[in-house]
């Protein structure tokens, strides 16, 4: 009998047949009847879901199973009766629904604590430069990296230096480098800092990590970085890549119509009143001074706003503490932006609010650069840096001091700018940022408030000429 003749194989009786296996199971395959297959506890055989041991080339539906008894007769050993499908479809069910909680907590712990990218919605279809050929610029050993309130978080920092591409330079100054870089694949702007502006590196580190400084119209900051190149280190500071460049920059090769103006106008305001505006929440801003405004130091974007960068020369100003932080920089802010008490240092140096009404005085020149280049009643002025008809190219800090402290020049304001509305109430907030006693000048936020009343009205009247030709 063959199945006689299976359970009194050598094989199936070694493992069988022995004292300490007495309890133990032949299988065979109904295919290949005649070779043992294996044999192994009953309480290892579950059907219909069970698991039984690997047998291999076998399937399982069709193995069957023998008890060999000491002599080698077989006996039949029928499989235990299968569990419920009820039961197993609640198993499954319970199953299923502990592992769909369990991952919804982890993502929910996770994005909770989601750090802040690239958020800008035109910073997202930046379009990519071809990567000019010729020495590869990117950078590779990693040393150090901060933790910076308002960049990413320590754990993604500190691989960012690899992470990143150099491609080109895209400004070069005496502070160092700016460089496209892509990163995730994204452009990121990279500055490098020489080793003689330091300080300047250190001091925007610190001011990037206080809480609560992003906003729509300050330079978006992503990372702190100190790198090593042919064992030199390189100071870096990753922001998000603005492609038209600085507000200098734009004007140069752009002309704006009255709206735009206004509109990059109020975007420079809103970044200033967001820095010298402290907020006290338990997440605290300091009030900011920025101390180096300049429409080099204002980066364009793609919606007409603008973005206040650089604060290597900023100070901070804490009222609960009544602390004044004014950094340990060298460096000066740029003399043809320099406010009177500046120049005649008769500035007090310790009293944040004079900080804050030199940025007025500079906000009032960049307002007037922005002018020039507005075309009203078809005339449009050529870009030239405030008191270009006064100083030289790079005026000493004494030819600044003749000029607006001694002789009390202002930067002189087209005609034409008169007839407009916009244009013109835009001249008498310049007029007053300009006023020689620094209390007399006008706020930041007195300047948001009166230009979004010109941004409103203005929407009014175009919306109102719409209508009319409808």
């Amino acid at each position: 009998m063959l199945l006689q003749s299976f359970c009194q194989e050598a094989v199936c009786r070694s493992l069988c047949h022995s004292a300490h296996t007495i309890n133990k199971i032949c299988g065979i395959s109904s295919f290949i009847q005649t070779f043992p297959v294996a044999c192994f506890e009953e309480k290892n055989i579950i059907f219909p879901f069970g698991i039984l041991p690997r047998i291999k080339h076998f399937l399982f539906s069709q193995t069957f199973f023998y008890r060999c008894s000491l002599d080698g007769e077989p006996t039949t050993v029928s499989p235990p009766e299968p569990l419920h499908p009820e039961m197993w479809i609640s198993v499954s069910s319970l199953l299923l629904l502990t592992t769909i909680s369990v991952l919804g907590f982890v993502l929910f712990l996770r994005f909770r604590h989601t750090p802040c990218r690239l958020k800008d919605p035109e910073d997202h279809d930046t379009t990519l430069i071809k990567v000019p050929t010729g020495e590869d610029p990117s950078y590779g050993t990693h040393i150090f990296i901060t933790y910076l309130g308002t960049g990413l978080p320590y754990l993604v920092q500190r691989t960012m230096a690899r992470q990143i591409s150099l491609v080109e330079c895209v400004g070069k100054g005496r502070y160092g480098e700016v460089w496209r870089g892509t990163w995730m694949g994204e452009s990121v702007a990279v500055k490098i800092f020489s080793s003689r502006d330091e300080q300047s590196w250190f001091r925007e580190t610190e001011i990037y990590n206080t809480v609560q400084l992003r906003h729509d119209n300050i330079l978006g900051f992503i990372a702190s970085d100190m790198t090593s190149k042919n064992s030199s280190t390189q100071l870096w500071l990753v922001t998000h890549f603005h492609e038209l460049g600085s507000l200098y920059d734009f004007l140069q090769y752009s002309s704006l119509d009255p709206e735009s103006c206004l509109r990059m106008c109020l975007s420079v305001a809103c970044g200033l009143v967001h820095l010298h505006t402290e907020i006290v929440s338990s997440q605290e801003k300091p009030a900011i001074a920025h101390r180096d405004l300049k429409s080099r130091n204002i980066l364009m974007k793609r919606n007409g706003q603008c973005c206040i960068a650089d604060l290597g020369l900023a100070v901070i100003h804490t009222q609960a503490h009544d602390s004044l932080d004014v950094g340990n920089n060298p460096r000066v802010g740029t003399k043809r932006y320099m406010a009177p008490e500046v120049l005649d240092e008769t500035i007090r140096v310790d009293v944040f609010e004079s900080y804050k009404q030199t940025d007025i005085w500079a906000l009032g020149l960049v307002f007037w650069e922005i002018s020039r280049r507005t075309i009203v009643n078809g005339i449009v002025e050529d870009y030239r840096p405030p008191f270009f008809d006064l100083v030289p190219s790079d005026p000493s800090f004494e030819e600044m001091k003749k000029v607006v402290c001694v002789d009390q020049h202002r930067p002189s304001l087209h005609n034409r700018l008169n007839s407009h509305p916009i244009l013109s109430a835009l001249v008498k907030i310049m007029k007053e940022c300009w006023y020689k006693n620094p209390t007399a000048r006008l706020t930041a936020l007195r300047v948001k408030k009166t230009l979004s009343k010109l941004d409103l009205d203005s929407d009014f009247s175009l919306s109102k000429i719409k209508h009319v030709l409808n």
